[in-house]
């Protein structure tokens, strides 16, 4: 159990700095700089929704395999997350559409000399596997976790600034108090019911981001426009630009053309700025 209330912790200054370098010693090394820093912009409703879930399914995953109270409360968070936005639209049928959308556009490939017919049969025995995973599901996704007391009641306080507190959930509380063994098992439990969804929408997306090579462009003065072909509907929108550049990339469009800004980056207080210099990157426009 945590330390009581009723505890008063005193430190002297020789047990603090301890303490500090012990934490300090513990901390995993810095990350080191991205070479390559990505940038995407989706273009429809459904890819965005896809992207908001990878999102949250890879820092679910990130905290899960730490065994902290603060990386269970993480994963909790993504967790309640992840259930509000299955709450809003009936992703399981969007998926499946899409995936019988991807398999019927490869499938027409297949009379083409020019492709590998051993990766595309691949290909399409992990989109077919992936379908009939969706079809198993039985109902709503993770049905179980929207009608789960323990769970609305923190979703409910996530709600509020700070509104998670000790105090205001005790029973939450007593569950971050657990052996981060029987957390951990409880966090699986859960994330479980969107394995068949997340498998599907992350090789989605993986297909939507490879269809699409990376070609050279030129921003002059920090500023790029392109109009898309309407009879090739466009996915997503990438960027890559080289990490070490001061700037970062400001996507914004829609069906029938999209407009990219190289602004400078600041932490200041005043706002970040387009950079009136020519920019290099790489973009790809997805259209699968």
């Amino acid at each position: 159990m945590g330390t009581s209330p009723n505890k008063r912790i005193v430190n002297t200054g020789a047990a603090t700095e301890e303490k500090t370098a012990a934490a300090a010693r513990s901390r995993p090394s810095a990350q080191p700089v991205s070479d390559t820093i990505f940038y995407e912009q989706p273009l429809n409703e459904r890819t965005r929704t896809f992207l908001r879930l990878e999102y949250l399914f890879r820092q679910a995953g990130h905290h899960l395999d730490s065994d902290t109270e603060w990386d269970s409360r993480a994963t909790m968070n993504c967790i309640l997350e992840i259930v509000d936005i299955f709450g809003n639209t009936n992703l399981k049928s969007e998926v499946i559409k899409e995936l019988d959308r991807h398999s019927s556009n490869l499938k027409r490939l297949d009379q083409n000399p020019a492709v590998d017919r051993s990766q595309l049969a691949t290909l399409l025995d992990r989109i077919n596997t992936r379908i009939e995973g969706m079809h198993c599901i039985d109902g709503q996704i993770a049905s179980e976790l929207k009608s789960s007391e323990f769970l609305n009641s923190i979703r409910q306080r996530s709600a509020i600034p700070g509104g998670t507190c000790d105090f205001d959930l005790p029973a939450f509380h007593y569950w971050l108090q657990q052996a981060p063994e029987q957390r951990k098992q409880d966090l699986v439990r859960w994330l479980g019911s969107f394995d068949s969804i997340g498998q599907s929408i992350q090789l989605i997306l993986s297909m939507t981001r490879d269809s699409t090579p990376l070609k050279p462009e030129l921003a002059q003065h920090g500023v790029y426009q392109r109009t898309l072909d309407s009879s090739l509907p466009c996915q997503l929108i990438r960027i890559a630009l080289p990490g070490n550049l001061p700037f970062f990339a400001e996507l914004s469009g829609g069906r029938h053309r999209f407009t990219a800004r190289f602004l400078q980056f600041s932490t200041a207080e005043e706002r970040a700025r387009q950079t009136d210099q020519d920019v290099e990157f790489k973009l790809a426009c997805c259209v699968i």
